[in-house]
């Protein structure tokens, strides 16, 4: 018998509508009567009575996808809004984080209608199989690589980096925690390893709801160094608007909506958190991902603004290595270490919910259905996968390289291009999306595919003019 957390199904009633009434009716995203509480396609696994006792309720649920979002791509926002500006960076944010929620919307939907299993499943069942592979690769090299760049930077905070000083560093001066690979392996395998061996996420919601107040607490502190510093007159007027000044900048403008589009990416984990809530129906995950959307805008909006408030075109790719210097306030090295080691937590936190996907990708990807899995298999996968990602969070020089290209590439496909493509195909087979619908899942996956390419060919360009 497979365990849980490789058995994760969407399941819909066992009575299916004939296609006269598929033709017949069109289920929008927003209509009442198809997220009704006993809609047509409530999501079930096995006995009601059973599934409406167990699992995560919708706070539960929010903190599960809200540690999904709100991961390590909340320390560039800071730097992307330096390339940005202030005003088109914060419209820039929220529009993603609306789009970003038609597109979860969107998998819901069509997840309980095919009754797909996983994010590939559902690729398959609206496409085809080399889709479906595709998609797996793609959450891999996404969940592969958001788990380096939080080691990357829980290495740049405890031990420090050319630039910046480490918290070890300040605390205890020179010593072995400067090697900064020794100190990424200790936490990996004290704190990272027995939180990665648990096996249902359902199991994480405590430390999902821990990780989302520390979060909190991360952007709370920083308005509120921005905000005294801007009683004290000791901040300069931002920049509203892009800079076109030069080549560096316009290079950074090809690759800065990849890296803020990576931030809201999150999709991979959608089904495993919808099939563990209570008396699951679509309009209930609808809510659990606008409640989830409107947190992350206000975490995101917060911590960009705050961050370019305080640190101007000084900003670091990372923004956490800003924390090591004088603030200029009262109290500023313990609010700097308040910041740093509040977020460390966070991401130790946040880390085993993106490995879970992670793994249970690979285990779909490498192993047949057909399959049964054990806790050998699980151990064994688990402890490869944290092998890979120590490995490469010691090859991968900052967390800015990671994200542009993660973001051009796998972000723009799992959170855009792919959910598109499935409500098209789907809606082409009698699923029937609305006019607008169909209008805005074509909208969504023609301008991924622009910015995908203009963001690749700025990375490209990058790379050459560094190696010359």
């Amino acid at each position: 018998m497979r365990n849980n957390y490789s058995s994760i199904e969407l399941q819909t009633a066992n009575s299916k509508p004939s296609n006269k009434d598929k033709a017949a009716k069109k289920f929008s995203l927003y209509d009442e009567e198809y997220t009704h509480e006993s809609d047509e396609f409530p999501l079930i696994n096995g006995d009601f009575n059973k599934a409406a006792s167990e699992g995560s309720d919708v706070p539960g649920a929010v903190f599960n996808l809200a540690t999904s979002i709100i991961g390590a791509g909340i320390m560039a926002l800071p730097a992307t809004m330096k390339v940005l500006g202030m005003g088109v960076g914060l419209i820039s944010i929220v529009i993603m984080g609306i789009l970003s929620e038609i597109s979860i919307e969107l998998l819901v939907r069509f997840s309980v209608y095919c009754k797909s299993t996983s994010y590939g499943h559902l690729v398959q069942s609206a496409l085809n199989r080399p889709f479906r592979i595709a998609s797996e690769i793609c959450i891999i090299i996404n969940n592969a690589g958001i788990l380096v760049v939080y080691l990357i930077i829980i290495g740049d905070v405890m031990s420090g980096s050319p630039k910046h000083e480490g918290v070890l560093d300040q605390f205890f001066g020179t010593g072995l925690w400067e090697n900064r690979k020794l100190v990424i392996f200790i936490v990996l395998v004290v704190f990272l390893a027995p939180l990665c061996a648990l096996e249902k996420i359902d199991s994480l919601s405590l430390t999902s709801a821990a990780s989302v107040i520390l979060a909190v607490i991360f952007v709370a502190v920083s308005c509120i160094i921005a905000f005294v510093k801007l009683l004290m007159g000791k901040l300069r007027a931002p920049r509203m608007g892009p800079d076109f000044g030069s080549t560096a900048a316009l290079l950074d403008l090809l690759v800065v909506i990849p890296i803020m589009t990576n931030a809201y990416v999150c999709h991979f984990n959608v089904q495993p958190i919808y099939n563990e809530l209570k008396e699951k129906t679509p309009k209930k995950m609808y809510k659990v991902g606008r409640i989830t959307t409107v947190l992350c805008v206000a975490v995101y909006a917060a911590t960009a603004v705050s961050g370019y408030l305080l640190f101007g075109d000084d900003t670091e790719s990372d923004v956490l290595t800003n924390f090591d210097k004088d603030l200029g306030i009262k109290y500023s090295s313990v609010l700097n270490y308040i910041v740093r080691i509040g977020y460390v937590f966070h991401l130790v936190l946040v880390f085993p919910v993106i490995h879970f996907s992670l793994r249970q990708t690979v285990d779909s990807l490498v192993f047949a259905p057909s399959e049964p899995s054990n806790r050998k298999r699980f151990y064994g996968l688990t402890f490869v996968l944290l092998a890979i990602i120590y490995l490469g969070s010691t090859f991968i020089p900052n967390i800015w390289m990671a994200f542009k290209f993660t973001g051009a590439t796998t972000g723009l496909a799992l959170g855009f291009m792919f959910p598109s493509l499935v409500a098209l195909r789907l809606d082409k087979q009698g699923k029937c999306l609305t006019k607008a619908e169909r209008y805005l899942s074509f909208t969504m996956l023609v301008l991924a595919i622009i910015v995908s390419v203009i963001g690749v060919a700025g990375n490209i360009y990058s790379l050459k003019n560094k190696s010359e």
